[in-house]
């Protein structure tokens, strides 16, 4: 049975609650990716910035009257105003197709893959759908 180790991506990028939101766009297009666990000085996972959570963070000028904000927050967002402040987390060890169930019934693009309280990988969709056509050809080929 295949587990969430042997497919997540690790190290996985990671940034800081203070990074800037336009820092974190850069990393997300320069690597392709679509998910970035949000991470304390210690690993230790805060939470979630994701492609979609950057592209709401365009219509900020737009709501501007509409949010208590300090202006240089508005212009300048760093990733803590934008990220969701939670992850949904699972085990290396974990079987592959009950992460697979977690991420369809949640609805979410990826899993923060951690060990002891400290990240050691991401499991994301297109992770997934790789191992899925790996075994689909080995069971081809056999």
């Amino acid at each position: 049975m295949m587990k969430v180790s042997d497919v997540m991506s690790k190290p996985p990028l990671t940034v800081s609650p203070s990074t800037s939101a336009r820092i974190a766009a850069q990393l997300m297009r320069n690597r392709r990716v679509r998910h970035l666990p949000v991470v304390d000085g210690d690993g230790r996972v805060l939470g979630m910035i994701t492609n979609r959570d950057l592209e709401h963070a365009a219509f900020l000028p737009a709501l501007s009257g509409y949010l208590a904000w300090d202006r240089r927050r508005l212009k300048a967002p760093r990733v803590s105003d934008l990220m969701t402040w939670s992850a949904v987390t699972v085990s290396p060890d974990a079987p592959l197709t009950q992460a697979g169930i977690l991420m369809f019934e949640r609805r979410i693009g990826s899993l923060v893959v951690v060990e002891k309280d400290r990240l050691v990988g991401i499991l994301t969709g297109r992770d997934l759908l790789r191992a899925l056509g790996r075994i689909r050809a080995e069971r081809r080929a056999t």
